[in-house]
């Protein structure tokens, strides 16, 4: 296990955040209708805590003299994540954000894991610390889909 292998992946998951907020944010804007407005307002509340995450991930990537990409770096691979044709499709941006946070929830498990392996517990606890806020996240939007599917 190398520590550039710890920076890769946290390099990726500061790259999967900034693009989760500018998803979050752009679907917060674009949806429209009464059954929207508890999505919207869960996805403008969790913008905040996921630029918190890249802000905590960039800081880590700086303390190990490395740093977080720049924008001519990032790879957008948010696909489910991206806004619906139909402003009023709720129930497709809670499919992409669970997808996201079933993402983020693997990539921090991973992050945990390596970090463990190459004896980085500042890293490690860290990951373990986002791995829990995703998995609130998660949570939250599984129990709006139940919700939506119901109806």
């Amino acid at each position: 296990m190398t520590d550039q292998e710890v920076v890769d992946l946290l390099r990726d998951a500061y790259n999967d955040e900034i693009e989760t907020v500018m998803n979050y944010m752009t679907n917060a804007i674009v949806l429209d209708g009464v059954r929207a407005e508890e999505i919207k307002d869960s996805l403008q509340q969790d913008i905040q805590e996921e630029l918190n995450h890249a802000q905590q991930l960039g800081e880590r990537l700086k303390q190990l003299d490395a740093r977080p990409p720049g924008s001519a770096e990032f790879q957008m691979r948010q696909e489910t994540l991206q806004p619906p044709e139909e402003s009023t499709d709720v129930l497709s941006v809670i499919e992409g954000v669970i997808d996201a946070e079933e993402s983020a929830v693997e990539m921090y498990r991973e992050l945990a894991s390596k970090a463990d392996a190459a004896d980085d517990p500042v890293t490690e606890d860290l990951a373990v610390t986002i791995l829990a806020d995703e998995e609130a996240h998660r949570t939250e939007f599984r129990g709006y889909r139940k919700e939506y599917r119901a109806d």
